[in-house]
């Protein structure tokens, strides 16, 4: 997930959240299906193919970004378990009734995130590793690399859990060059809860969210 902070930054996170979408949209569909390592190209075809589509709008209004990640991708991320992951061992300590507004806030933030991300893309190819059989996990990851020319290969893994209750896998985290975006928030909000608590980091949150989404062809740049 992007974090705010120097636009070089900004730009190198984007650019790895990016690649996590484009496993997103070829393998994630499987949410629906027993294999996880099954690709099934739906996802991706219509969501590249709706933002492809709408590209002339979207260029006048970015903000339709949002609509597209919410509805194309959003349905597959298990963002609830998310968002209480990064609490960590702070989640016995955030009050109970704050609880559903953060993930609620938490569930806004992942949209503003993938649609800043989406901002950068600009047809990258991804790789997957062969598909194995998945028999009692319940938890797998799936590894790809991304290839862009002019650029170096950037490897994935994408991380999913199975629902006990609805069988369904989901995504809960990527891991770009080694670097976990779970983890990395962690890192940040829980440095936070620490200090100032959930209401804090709920307000570093919907200030993200309020950022307009920009498309810039300069962002693209390393």
């Amino acid at each position: 997930m992007l974090s705010i902070g120097e636009n070089n930054v900004i730009n190198k996170w984007a650019l790895l959240l990016l690649s996590g979408i484009l496993i997103f949209c070829s393998g994630i569909a499987q949410a629906q299906n027993e294999n996880p390592y099954v690709m099934l190209e739906d996802v991706a075809t219509k969501t590249f193919s709706r933002i492809k589509k709408e590209r002339q709008l979207i260029e006048v209004e970015p903000e339709l970004l949002r609509t597209v990640m919410e509805e194309e991708l959003l349905p597959y991320v298990d963002y609830s378990f998310s968002a209480l992951k990064v609490l960590g061992k702070y989640y016995k300590k955030v009050p109970r009734d704050k609880i559903p507004e953060y993930i609620s806030v938490f569930r806004s933030y992942l949209i503003t995130t993938y649609a800043l991300a989406m901002a950068y893309y600009d047809g990258q190819d991804v790789e997957f590793q062969p598909v194995r059989e998945v028999t009692d996990e319940k938890t797998v990851t799936v590894r790809a690399v991304v290839r862009e020319p002019g650029r170096p290969d950037i490897n994935l893994a994408f991380k999913l859990r199975k629902n006990n209750k609805t069988n369904e896998w989901k995504a809960y985290d990527m891991v770009a060059e080694g670097i976990s975006l779970l983890s990395s928030k962690q890192s940040e909000f829980q440095s936070i809860l620490r200090k100032d608590g959930i209401q804090k980091v709920i307000d570093l949150m919907n200030n993200t969210i309020s950022k307009p989404i920009n498309i810039d062809p300069e962002k693209k740049e390393t």
